[in-house]
């Protein structure tokens, strides 16, 4: 397991049914790419963890909130899915 870092940049996808997938970036913009798709159902990337699974002098590492979970909107359930 690698340092914790902190994401340096985020946003939203926006969807046409109108729902917003969350997303954000981490390590070596211009590294190689690593898309973290987290498992769910429930709280979405939370404290970024799987952050540390990647090198950040080698990953560009990029995470996805499931839609309805997490950052994402609308949430699927408010007892499963928090705003962490």
């Amino acid at each position: 397991m690698h340092p914790p870092i902190d994401p340096h940049d985020h946003g939203w996808l926006d969807r046409p049914d109108g729902a917003r997938i969350h997303w954000e970036e981490s390590g070596n913009p211009t590294g190689r790419p690593a898309l973290y798709l987290h498992g769910g159902p429930g709280s979405g990337l939370g404290a970024g963890g799987y952050r540390q699974r990647f090198d950040p002098e080698v990953y560009r590492i990029i995470g996805l909130d499931q839609r309805g979970c997490g950052r994402s909107t609308p949430s699927a359930s408010p007892r499963s899915c928090s705003s962490r």
